[in-house]
């Protein structure tokens, strides 16, 4: 019996394939699998990567609960690598990734599969974020990139007003996120340089140099705590990893004509950002991680070289799909475009 199981698993393969990545994560992942498990969405299949956590509980949690597959590495692979694992592991026509602190709605991954059915031409989807315990505060409405290259979730805590429509945003966040999983590893997956933070906005940016938009659908509905596992959103690992992975994502990815106008003006904003009162106490933190950027940006052109031969949208694409409004970045405000025509 075990057996003939096993064969019509792998004749009939899921749907999805959800992939958790848990290090440190607690008592977020019991929070997260039980309301996982609550789906109405039921053709799925879910992976709980334990990225060595030092923190035995997170295995101990994902046994807990028997229609989960625990996958326990041996090191740290970061989000980044985690999220590969679970891409090549998956066997899933649609990739989704679910942060260990986030928790869903039952519709939410119903309402992801229905986007996909209405659009299918659209290979990527992200979710309507709110705020953990916090009702009517928005996390985020997927990814905006504006001209100064600094990237933002889209409405973060801010009061969710109904704005939210479906639409193009610039890319998806990677706390609760849809993707064909082919298109995935055919674009590379995620950065394993980037490690953690910013690798999203990466793979987000690879979308729209390719042609392929990411659709916000905003009854799609996750509750995020945010940043559970890597000690906060300030954090000395999330602040050194996010400076240094912006840069990493601009010299990657944006087009040559735009270089000279954005990485002027992402220093400036960085300037800007940290003579802030609340984050001068960062400063040397963050002179550290600009070093660490520029040291690395020779890796990053050699990536940027491949990146760009598979582009197929042009400058002007590129350029109207970026805020090029200040106002947005600093109220954070969500940018959300008509789903585009597709070639």
């Amino acid at each position: 019996m075990a057996q003939q199981d096993d064969e019509d698993k792998a004749e009939h393969p899921p749907q999805v394939t959800v992939c958790v990545i848990a290090y440190n994560s607690g008592p977020t992942l019991r929070t997260c699998l039980q309301r996982l498990g609550a789906q109405t969405f039921r053709d799925f299949e879910a992976l709980v990567i334990d990225n060595d956590s030092p923190d035995p509980g997170d295995a101990a949690i994902a046994a807990e609960f028997p229609w989960v597959r625990l996958i326990r590495n041996t090191e740290n692979l970061g989000f980044t690598g985690a999220g590969n694992q679970g891409a090549r592991e998956g066997r899933g026509r649609w990739y989704v990734l679910l942060n260990p602190d986030a928790y869903a709605e039952p519709d939410w991954l119903a309402k992801l599969v229905e986007a996909a059915g209405r659009h299918p031409q659209v290979a990527s989807f992200t979710s309507r974020q709110m705020v953990e315990g916090e009702p009517g505060l928005l996390d985020g409405l997927g990814d905006v990139m504006s001209i100064t290259g600094i990237p933002y979730r889209g409405g973060y805590l801010n009061p969710d007003q109904g704005q939210a429509r479906e639409g193009e945003v610039f890319s998806p966040c990677g706390a609760a996120m849809m993707i064909d999983r082919q298109l995935f590893l055919e674009l590379g997956g995620f950065d394993e340089d980037f490690f953690c933070y910013g690798e999203d906005v990466d793979l987000g940016y690879r979308l729209q140099l390719a042609g392929e938009p990411t659709l916000l659908v905003p009854d799609a509905t996750i509750h995020h705590v945010g940043s559970a596992s890597s000690g906060g959103r300030k954090s000395e690992f999330a602040v050194f990893h996010g400076t240094r992975n912006r840069f990493w994502v601009l010299f990657k990815n944006t087009p040559a004509l735009l270089l000279p106008l954005v990485v002027p003006l992402h220093l400036a904003s960085l300037v800007l950002i940290y003579l802030k009162k609340d984050n001068r106490p960062h400063i040397r933190l963050i002179l550290r991680a600009v070093a660490a950027a520029f040291a690395g940006a020779p890796k990053m052109f050699r990536s940027r070289a491949a990146v760009q031969r598979r582009r197929k949208a042009g400058l002007g694409e590129i350029s109207r799909a970026m805020t090029w409004n200040p106002r947005d970045l600093s109220g954070r405000r969500p940018v959300i475009r008509p789903l585009r025509a597709l070639r």
